[in-house]
């Protein structure tokens, strides 16, 4: 069988007029003979009667304290009302379509309820209903512990649903619509002239999504390039090819482009951290550690306390004389807060922002560091600071410089042309 994943967000299923569109994306599929998962979230976003944060909504309305494994529970009603509907439709069009949970997918979790794991995927019944030329509607977001308790996957859930399912079933493609026509060079709604990607690495995506870019979630790719299986990322409202996504020696036949950078992705909303850990002797510039043990002890001290203290850090830097890195915004206070009570020396600097500048073909390649300074510095962007990965370059801005930032990097390697 050729086998095909289509998943569909929340904007996607969120009107009439949308669901119309998913339906011929649904016929067009069909029309090439592939047998046909569809993947769904749940309908529109905050606000939207049954999108997730409307549902989780319903429990600050009374003032609730919900557990996790009840919580996991109504967050998923959303997508099996999404599946419900979109089931209708299809059979209103005489194609014959059955809808399965997560649970009935074959999707096993681990038991960490909110933010749950995939495990295993069982997919015979899926295998089954294909067979019968049945297009199978599957929840996504979602899939039950060994105990049958159903879990949720976390934020972007739905797309390591899709992936997952495209990778136990031999999928041909794993296709993820979404609300623009592909993966773009920079955020449309910042850079005017970004233009679409005909096609990216694994590896350049997955650092376009964990550097702020909200196509798709890297748990999902991640999930693909392992099981080698393609990723089209592709517009619901028209019939645009899309972005494809592979292993880099699979595009175009085995040519690889000669471009160094692919994209500029951006993440507001970060607090620097710094942490002195050492003091002056007094004298010139001669410095002796603080007294808090070794360096290697202060810093272990400083990244378990924020472990402990579930405080996410980013953007890391650690030398003999400070430990420098970036939480979000909203866990600022709390992180201050801890480094004093643990009589740290410390400043921090609120309404940061990282940008990063993403390219497979930028490792080895003198004078990337070059242009990205020269571009900051002609716009009079400060650098507050910055690191590198194989394929990402990025660096701390303030807030205020932010968009200023992803354009400047954006003319500076002609990702408009």
């Amino acid at each position: 069988m050729r086998i095909l994943v289509q998943k569909f967000g929340g904007t996607s299923l969120s009107t009439p007029e949308a669901r119309a569109h998913v339906i011929e994306h649904i016929r067009d599929a069909l029309a090439a003979d592939y047998r046909l998962v569809v993947v769904v979230s749940a309908m529109g976003r905050k606000g939207d009667p049954y999108a997730t944060d409307t549902l989780l909504g319903l429990i600050e309305q009374v003032e609730g304290r919900l557990p996790a494994r009840e919580k996991d529970m109504l967050l998923c009603c959303g997508e099996v009302i999404s599946a419900a509907v979109l089931c209708s439709m299809l059979h209103a069009r005489s194609i014959s379509a059955v809808v399965l949970s997560g649970a009935q997918a074959g999707i096993v979790t681990n038991e960490r309820f909110g933010n749950a794991h995939i495990q295993s995927i069982r997919p015979e019944r899926i295998f089954k209903l294909l067979k019968d030329n049945r297009v199978v509607i599957v929840t996504g977001f979602q899939g039950i512990n060994e105990f049958g308790d159903w879990t949720t996957l976390g934020r972007g859930g739905s797309d390591t649903s899709a992936t997952a399912l495209g990778a136990a079933l031999r999928a041909e493609y794993v296709d993820i619509y979404t609300d623009v026509e592909g993966v773009l060079t920079a955020d449309p709604r910042i850079v005017e002239d970004a233009k679409p990607l005909a096609s990216v690495g694994y590896a350049e995506i997955c650092n376009m999504a964990y550097q702020g870019a909200k196509v798709i979630h890297p748990r999902a790719v991640e999930v693909a390039m392992q099981a080698n299986i393609p990723i089209r990322v592709r517009s619901t409202f028209s019939r645009h090819p899309g972005t494809l996504v592979s292993h880099s020696d699979a595009i175009s036949g085995g040519f690889v482009s000669d471009r160094h950078v692919t994209g500029i992705a951006h993440a507001p909303h970060v607090t620097q951290i710094r942490v002195n850990s050492r003091e002056a002797a007094g004298f010139g510039s001669e410095t002796r550690p603080i007294n808090h043990g070794n360096t290697f002890d202060l810093q272990l001290k400083v990244f378990k306390a924020m472990a402990l203290n579930d405080i996410s850090v980013d953007f890391i830097n650690v030398n003999p004389s400070e430990i420098i890195y970036t939480v979000f915004d909203n866990d600022a206070d709390r992180a201050v807060s801890i480094l004093r009570d643990m009589g740290l020396e410390l400043e921090y600097l609120n309404n940061c922002a990282k940008v990063s500048v993403i390219g497979g073909g930028m490792n080895g390649v003198p004078g990337i560091m070059a242009q990205i300074v020269e571009a900051l510095t002609e716009n009079d962007v400060q650098i507050l600071q910055s690191a590198d990965s194989n394929a990402s370059i990025w660096v701390l801005v303030k807030y205020e410089d932010m968009v200023k930032s992803v354009r400047a990097l954006h003319r500076a390697f002609q990702l408009n042309k």
